[in-house]
């Protein structure tokens, strides 16, 4: 699979203007083993996104993981946006430690993408877990989050 990072992070950043509001920087997206994907964004550390206690607010820690997730579905289904839309049906996260200074969010399609068509072209929705570490510059983890999506067909 061949995943042009500059045209997913260009899409994104014009379905989602959110993700250009914050400053997410789209730093890698990938091709894994058997067919999956990971992608990694970076929220830069700046006062506007800051808590009362200085780090990342929770919101824009929880937007950069969803966005993240979302690379990773634009990435692996792409090629079917003619006749599907992603949703994300639910979201979970967990804030492990407290971040300081700029974070990155990893995140990897949890199915492998030719199960999950094989699903839609079945006639079902599918659903499929998308999951992704938080962490510091440093790699230091602070929160974990799985968001689940589906492609519904139009």
């Amino acid at each position: 699979m061949s995943i042009d990072s500059r045209q997913v992070a260009a899409r994104m950043t014009e379905a989602v203007p959110f993700a250009r509001t914050l400053g997410f920087e789209f730093v890698e997206i990938a091709p894994e083993a058997e067919g999956g994907v990971r992608a990694v964004l970076r929220l830069p550390d700046t006062p506007d996104t800051h808590n009362h206690v200085g780090g990342p607010h929770a919101g824009a820690v929880f937007t950069l993981g969803e966005t993240a997730s979302g690379a990773v579905v634009l990435a692996a289904f792409g090629q079917l946006l003619d006749r599907v839309v992603p949703l994300a049906v639910r979201a979970e996260i967990a804030y492990r430690k407290l971040a300081l200074g700029p974070v990155r969010a990893t995140a990897r399609l949890g199915r492998p993408p030719a199960e999950v068509i094989a699903e839609l072209e079945s006639g079902r929705r599918p659903e499929f877990p998308v999951r992704i570490e938080i962490s510091t510059d440093d790699g230091t983890p602070t929160s974990e989050m799985t968001v689940i999506w589906t492609l519904r067909p139009q």
